[in-house]
């Protein structure tokens, strides 16, 4: 009789045959660039052509939503085995960042797969027609180790916008709510802590851009004639930034920081080591908030970072004062945070510590969410993680970074269990993005192993029978 151990070789053969990276070789070859204004045929042909016959095989019926305000399309799909199953809902994104054709090394071509050694580079491969890709050949192991059958009910969400913000994807699910109903949130993005590490995050971080303008004068006026009689709007700027973030990363304004980290968050990242490989960046030593591990440095605290500054020409400065100064901050937040007063406060700080010419505004605002760390739901997924691969998962209580997490978590209500497939210096959204093998193999007896399980012994609580 065919096993959970049986599904789990199956998916693995699926990879040693050639035919997951043929499988992928096929969706990175669809030029999906959504920041592109001119990608919109490959988005569609991506849903169309690739996707939907690949569900189809599985048994899921499909169906394409139009985006409500004219960017990419949405796919729906939908197996329906047993009202009295629980159901799962997973998404996917089909877009990509621009392919930044000519930077790649030895040349490669980011539309086509290429493997050099464990690794195997292209655009999408890591983010995130690889992950995606994955989770649908976990799922055909599974159906064909039993009989046809997965054991549970399933539902698929793949936007095309992610890489450009996910503008309308809220408004799509709520649209649908109905049909996105479901016990669990699954799904795959971003990197695993780190290559070695299976790794569970149950949410993301939230992201403030802060605009900071100092526009003084037009035009510059030579230092020899003017300096010492007319303000810098650069040296303003600089002084402004840092009443609010010191030399060491640590935020000076309270109303940047969260809630204190709850002892169950310290729990789950007790465990949790912060340790970049050869070809990473090293950790900055005795920078951001002090007191904290840089598990919770990184995952459970808030960070003020300046993503962009601009006065005068960098490449040819002239003996002149610049008239204006510009610079592009990111506060990125976790849940508990007061996010929606942020620019007040920095305004209302800034023109009380003697910097009223400094204006303030805000963009591409990006809420936090996470599932909570003692849901049944983490423990099950740990356990079936441990028992495929043998070692304990690292649970992230959210990601660093940025999912739209939140549309799932908070508007449709479900416990979102994210594990991701590929690791931190997979080089997505810059030249060279690629896999690696030996992940993408443990990668696949997870998603085997928990789509298994899923059928066999999902957590009681919240779940129909």
């Amino acid at each position: 009789m065919a096993d959970r151990a049986d599904a789990i070789a199956r998916v693995r053969e699926h990879l040693h045959s050639g035919a997951f990276l043929a499988e992928l070789g096929r969706r990175v070859g669809f030029r999906t660039e959504s920041q592109n204004p001119g990608s919109g045929e490959a988005l569609r042909a991506y849903l169309v052509d690739d996707l939907q016959p690949a569900f189809a095989a599985l048994g899921f019926s499909t169906r394409l939503i139009e985006s409500p305000t004219g960017k990419g399309p949405y796919l729906l799909a939908d197996y329906r085995e047993d009202a009295s199953l629980p159901t799962v809902l997973t998404y996917g994104h089909g877009d990509v960042v621009d392919g930044m054709e000519g930077e790649w090394r030895d040349n490669l071509d980011p539309w086509q797969v290429t493997t050099k050694g464990a690794r195997v580079y292209g655009r999408g491969t890591a983010d995130n027609k690889g992950q995606h890709s994955i989770n649908l050949a976990a799922l055909r192991a599974v159906r064909e180790t039993r009989g046809g059958k997965l054991g549970f009910n399933a539902k698929f969400i793949i936007e095309t916008g992610e890489e450009i913000g996910s503008p309308d994807l809220r408004q799509v699910c709520e649209a649908h709510r109905d049909a996105l109903k479901a016990d669990l949130f699954l799904a795959s993005d971003g990197p695993r802590l780190s290559a070695d590490r299976p790794t569970i995050f149950l949410g993301c971080r939230g992201g403030n851009r802060i605009h900071l303008d100092v526009n003084l004068r037009e035009g510059g006026h030579h230092s020899g004639n003017w300096g010492g009689v007319l303000a810098n709007p650069a040296t303003i700027l600089c002084n402004a930034i840092a009443s609010l973030v010191d030399g060491k990363g640590r935020m000076k304004l309270d109303a940047l920081k969260p809630p204190r980290i709850s002892n169950a968050v310290r729990a789950a990242l007790a465990d949790v080591k912060v340790e970049p490989t050869a070809d990473e960046p090293a950790l900055a030593p005795d920078w951001g908030e002090e007191g904290l591990s840089p598990a919770e440095r990184l995952f459970a605290w808030n960070t003020l970072e300046v993503l962009a500054m601009s006065s005068g020409s960098i490449e040819k400065p002239a003996n002149a004062i610049p008239g204006r100064a510009n610079a592009v901050l990111q506060l990125r937040f976790v849940v508990g945070t007061k996010y929606e007063e942020v620019i007040d406060a920095v305004r209302t700080h800034l023109h009380a510590n003697g910097f009223p010419m400094v204006e303030v505004s805000g963009t591409q605002r990006f809420a936090a969410s996470r599932t909570d760390v003692d849901s049944p739901w983490v423990d099950w997924t740990a356990n079936s993680i441990r028992q495929t691969t043998g070692k304990a998962p690292a649970i992230l209580p959210n990601f660093g970074g940025s999912l739209p997490n939140d549309v799932f978590a908070e508007g449709l209500g479900l416990p979102t269990i994210w594990v991701p497939h590929s690791y931190p210096g997979c080089s997505q959204h810059a030249p060279d993005e690629h896999i690696l093998l030996p992940v993408t193999e443990e990668a696949l007896a997870i998603m085997a192993g928990l789509f298994w399980d899923l059928g066999e012994r999902p957590p009681g609580t919240g779940v129909r029978r």
